[in-house]
């Protein structure tokens, strides 16, 4: 059995299925670089488990992912790590301009590992318990299914908190809709689980304190299909989005991922690369969860 420090990995029903967790509670499972590099690990070892039918992709604690890590003592320390860090880690760019090192970065550790776990030669479920925000929803996206617990909301605050125009995946137009995708990046408003639910985000709602049983039962029924056919029919549908233009439009929203952030770092002087306060936006540390949509309230 592999360690991991950021994951846990577990094998059920003679490995039929797997699930991996995201087990850094203490920071409500942000994703520092770590905790990717393992998880690209984690899903290649399911994929070439030709026992393994179904992988489940869920989170330890109260929330699945709190998104993107941005400041936890971890996650500094992998940034000033040295020549003996893990091979993995060592896409820093050297000593190219910023911006050019930054999307080399970007590119590797949060757009073509999504993009690759996405086509994952395995059905993916996505088990997601309390609140999702911003990079929590790239990796539900990569996801195959979404299943959640009834207490889900779903929220990109990057655009109403730091000023960018979504996160590195841009799936938010396919997942949400155009109008959709447009008031709640504009908002920071959240989505519940019931609203992603009738609009085909999420596949099934379980009460939380089932989730974890319910998630397995929905997966046992998934694994008793043929390899191949489950195979192809996750072909069909991911080659029929992209030829509605899925895969150019993840390319092109990423370089203007990149764009935005150059554009904080030419107004701050290159301070920052991120919208902050003294721009006119809210302080994302305190304000608090966004508030959740209404519809009686503008």
């Amino acid at each position: 059995m592999t360690d991991y420090g950021f994951l846990i990995y577990e094998e059920i029903d003679d490995a039929s299925i797997v699930r991996i967790l995201l087990n850094r509670p203490e920071t409500r499972n942000a994703q520092n670089r770590g905790l990717l590099v393992e998880l690209d690990e984690a899903f290649a070892r399911a994929e070439e488990d030709d026992r393994v039918r179904v992988v489940i992709l869920g989170g330890v604690g109260p929330l699945f992912s709190s998104g993107h890590d941005l400041g936890s003592k971890v996650h500094l320390a992998e940034l000033n790590e040295g020549p003996e860090q893990h091979p993995s880690r060592r896409i820093n760019g050297g000593t190219k301009p910023a911006t050019e090192k930054r999307m080399r970065q970007e590119w590797h550790y949060f757009f073509d590992n999504t993009r690759r776990w996405r086509n994952l030669r395995k059905i993916t479920i996505a088990q997601v318990q309390g609140k999702v925000f911003a990079a929590g929803l790239m990796l539900t996206w990569a996801c195959d299914l979404i299943v959640g617990a009834d207490d889900v909301e779903f929220a990109d605050v990057v655009g109403s908190r730091l000023g960018m125009c979504g996160v590195e995946y841009f799936g938010h137009p396919w997942e949400f809709g155009p109008r959709r995708a447009k008031e709640l990046l504009l908002t920071g408003d959240t989505l519940t689980v019931d609203e992603a639910y009738r609009i085909g985000m999420v596949s099934k709602v379980f009460p939380r304190a089932e989730l974890e049983e319910s998630t397995l039962a929905f997966a046992r029924r998934i694994a008793r299909m043929p390899s191949m056919a489950a195979l192809l029919i996750k072909e069909s549908v991911n080659q029929s989005v992209d030829n509605m233009g899925f895969y150019n439009a993840l390319n092109a929203c990423f370089t203007l991922h990149e764009l935005n952030h150059a554009y904080w770092a030419e107004v701050s002087g290159g301070k920052v690369i991120l919208g902050t306060e003294e721009f006119g936006l809210p302080g994302w540390k305190d304000a608090g969860p966004p508030r959740p949509r209404d519809a009686a309230t503008p």
